[in-house]
C-alpha cells in the first residue's frame, strides 16, 4: 500500500526530513504520531504526490511517484485534511457534499442519479447523519461536518485512507461521536490507513500500527503495543510518560519534563 524508502527534504539548510521509512501493508491501519514540525504533515503530501523528497523513493498503491500520473493515483486515495471543509459551500445540502466525493467534485453541477442519491444516504446513516441530508452544510457542528467528510470520501470506495488531524478543534464529546464513527464505517471494509494525530488517546481498537517521528526521522514503527511504551514515547517526546491500555485502547500520564 504505501513503501517509504530513505526519504529527505532539504529547504534551504533546513532538513526537514531525514531518512524516512516506512511500510504500510494491505488492511493495516496506522497512527503517525509525534510533536509540532518533526515531519508528520509533509510524510502525507509525500504520500499524496503533493509534495516529492530531495531524495529516496515513495510507492503507493503498487506505483512509484515520478513514474506514474500522481492525479490517477489520489483517484483511489481517500484524504480528509484541515483544508477540504474551507473549500466546500457551507450553503450546499449534506447530501450534495457527500455525493461531491465519488468524482472528488466540490459542488454538483449535473443531475444525481437515485442510486448515488441512495448511496450517500447509506454513507451518512453509518456516520448517523441520515436525518440531517437535507439541511445546509454551514449549519452543521464541527463534529458533524468532519463526519461528513468521512461519509464524503467513503463514496469513491478507496483503497488507501489518509487523514490528517480529523479530530482537531473538536471538544471531547465531539471526538468521541467522530471516533465512533469511524470505527463503526471501517468495521467492514479492508482498506488501508494512515492517520496523524497529536493525541494518543485518539488511537480506538480499529488502529493496529504506531510510527513515532521525531526530528524529521522515524523513531520507531510497528504494532501498536509495541511502539507505545514509556521509553519510545520519551524518545519521541523527551517527557516521562506511562501508558495505560483499557479496552485495546491507550491513556497517558506524564510527569515533569527533564
Amino acid at each position: 500500500m504505501i513503501h517509504l524508502q530513505h526519504l529527505t527534504l532539504r529547504r534551504g539548510e533546513r532538513d526537514i526530513l531525514k531518512g524516512v521509512d516506512l511500510q504500510v501493508r494491505d488492511g493495516e491501519r496506522w497512527v503517525l504520531l509525534g510533536r509540532n514540525g518533526c515531519g508528520k504533515s509533509t510524510v502525507l503530501e509525500m504520500i499524496t504526490g503533493y509534495m516529492f523528497p530531495t531524495s529516496g523513493t515513495v510507492d503507493v498503491l503498487g506505483h512509484r511517484f515520478g513514474q506514474v500520473d500522481v492525479r490517477e493515483i489520489r483517484k483511489k486515495i481517500g484524504n480528509i485534511g484541515p483544508a477540504l471543509i474551507d473549500k466546500l459551500v457551507l450553503r450546499d445540502p449534506v447530501w450534495e457534499i457527500v455525493v461531491g466525493g465519488i468524482n472528488a467534485y466540490l459542488r454538483i453541477y449535473e443531475q444525481v442519479s437515485p442510486e448515488v442519491r441512495e448511496q450517500a444516504q447509506a454513507e451518512l446513516a453509518r456516520v448517523g447523519l441520515a436525518a440531517l441530508s437535507e439541511q445546509p452544510f454551514g449549519t452543521l457542528s464541527q463534529g458533524e461536518r468532519k463526519k461528513v467528510l468521512l461519509a464524503r470520501t467513503m463514496m469513491a470506495n478507496p483503497d488507501l485512507l489518509i487523514m490528517d488531524e480529523p479530530c482537531a478543534g473538536l471538544d471531547l464529546f465531539e471526538r468521541e461521536r467522530f471516533l465512533d464513527s469511524l470505527q463503526r464505517i471501517l468495521d467492514d471494509r479492508s482498506m488501508a490507513m494512515l492517520y496523524v494525530t497529536h493525541h494518543i488517546e485518539e488511537i480506538i481498537p480499529l488502529f493496529t500500527h504506531v510510527a513515532l517521528m521525531a526530528d524529521g526521522r522515524i523513531v520507531a514503527a510497528g504494532p501498536k503495543r509495541d511502539v507505545l511504551t514509556p521509553e519510545l514515547l520519551m524518545s519521541a517526546y523527551d517527557l516521562p510518560i506511562q501508558v495505560e491500555w483499557q479496552d485495546e485502547r491507550p491513556w497517558i500520564r506524564v510527569g515533569k519534563g527533564r
